[in-house]
């Protein structure tokens, strides 16, 4: 991609869509960083400046659940920039609990910030994407690859990203646009601060899912005492931006890759229950 290509990245205020914002525009690119409240953009702005590219990074505010956002947006990016040549879908949130203890609103949330925000951003720029002949990049986790407990939202909108670009890849392929899906495993970020996770209260109103919550919490929380740094992990972001035929589906770490290694090559699912069982008995 040339120096002037035009590249938005949504959920840009930190983590992953912080790191791959400046690292695109290190890289050379024309970067509008995007984010639902822009009064959150000065950790961005501080690093696009070290980082010396500050001149290169336009924030602006989108919101993925809401449409006329997100079309707003395109509208501005294509009247300032007269292109648009790849979208990196990267906002989303996390939420841990069971379905049976938390009911049905938690799911429909979980699933439209991280399936129906992925689909509309997308659906709006592939427009713009087909006229340049640019690349559709979205940060999934290997959560859309493994089911986990404790994270059966959350899974369940990653797994149907995952399937909807997928889908749409070979599709997309014959406009000459590609897609590629990222897998992050474990992430030091503020994604996982932003939780805010109250175990003890957690475990008190978890029931009979207490030991199995106990035990999980236990294990997550010693991998992310050696999980990747946001920089690390959008690392291929970057490279999926700037490769000439970038893959459809890449790991950010040896980690991510045996993980999800497992389950694609599990065919009747005995190794992935095996493993998420150890993680809660």
């Amino acid at each position: 991609m040339t120096a002037e290509r035009t590249v938005l990245i949504t959920g840009t205020s930190s983590g992953i869509g912080l790191a791959a914002a400046v690292g695109a525009a290190r890289a050379g690119l024309r970067v509008v960083a995007t984010m639902r409240d822009t009064g959150k953009a000065g950790p961005l702005r501080e690093a696009a400046a070290e980082a010396r590219v500050a001149d290169r990074v336009a924030v602006k505010r989108l919101d993925v659940v809401d449409a006329g956002s997100v079309m707003a947006c395109l509208g501005e990016v294509i009247d300032e920039y007269g292109r648009l040549d790849a979208l990196v879908n990267n906002a989303g949130a996390g939420y841990v609990g069971t379905v049976e203890q938390d009911g049905m609103d938690p799911v429909r949330a979980t699933m439209e910030v991280n399936f129906f925000g992925v689909v509309e951003a997308t659906r709006a720029a592939l427009p713009h994407l087909r006229a340049s002949q640019g690349r559709v990049i979205t940060v999934t986790s290997v959560g859309g690859v493994v089911g986990q407990p404790f994270n059966e939202a959350y899974c369940a909108a990653k797994f149907a990203v995952e399937g909807f670009m997928e889908s749409l890849a070979p599709v997309a392929a014959t406009l000459g646009v590609h897609v590629t899906v990222v897998e992050p495993g474990a992430v030091a970020s503020e994604f996982v601060a932003s939780l805010e996770l109250d175990v003890p209260a957690l475990l008190e109103a978890a029931g009979p899912y207490a030991p199995a919550l106990r035990a999980y919490v236990e294990r997550v929380t010693k991998i992310f005492t050696s999980a990747q740094t946001p920089d690390e992990a959008a690392a291929p972001v970057i490279a999926a931006l700037t490769a000439d035929r970038p893959p459809f589906r890449v790991q950010t770490s040896d980690w991510a890759r045996d993980f999800t290694g497992a389950k694609l090559a599990d065919l009747d699912g005995s190794a992935v229950q095996s493993l998420t069982g150890s993680w809660v008995g």
